[in-house]
């Protein structure tokens, strides 16, 4: 015998489907760093993975120059004169086969160092907690907890 909440949820998820609402991740949103000085807006790629693009700065201007912010500290000198709003900072991330609200298997990229980190992030409510480290050494690292703008 089917239940009533099977029906209700049956009727839910043909409704949600036929809406035009588009399903997204929840990790899927615009996420403030530790001391919101940046948001980064996380995004799915069409290779399925996860990516995070830099939106938003409290300073988005160089203040010798008057001009938007630039990738200064890139390791490759090509990549200097890049801007850092809408910069792709975090790529290839998947969710993890063990615990759907963690998501590793990517990189980092922080402009104010020029460094490149391995790490995972973490779901939790609201917030998601980003361990960064050297690849290969995920002893030394650090941590921070972001939280949802949007």
């Amino acid at each position: 015998m089917i239940s009533v909440g099977t029906i209700l949820a049956s009727l839910l998820s043909v409704v949600l489907l036929s809406s035009g609402i588009p399903h997204t991740d929840p990790i899927e949103h615009t996420w403030a760093n530790q001391d919101n000085t940046a948001h980064i807006q996380i995004y799915e790629g069409t290779d399925g993975k996860f990516y995070g693009k830099l939106v938003w700065l409290s300073e988005p201007l160089d203040e010798k120059t008057g001009k938007p912010k630039l990738d200064l500290y890139n390791p490759d000198k090509k990549l200097r004169t890049r801007p850092l709003i809408q910069l792709v900072m975090i790529q290839g991330y998947s969710k993890t086969k063990s615990d759907p609200n963690v998501y590793a298997g990517g990189n980092i990229y922080d402009p104010k160092s020029g460094k490149t980190y391995c790490g995972k992030m973490t779901l939790d409510g609201k917030q998601m907690k980003l361990k960064g480290f050297i690849c290969g050494v995920s002893m030394l690292g650090r941590s921070e907890t972001w939280t949802i703008v949007n």
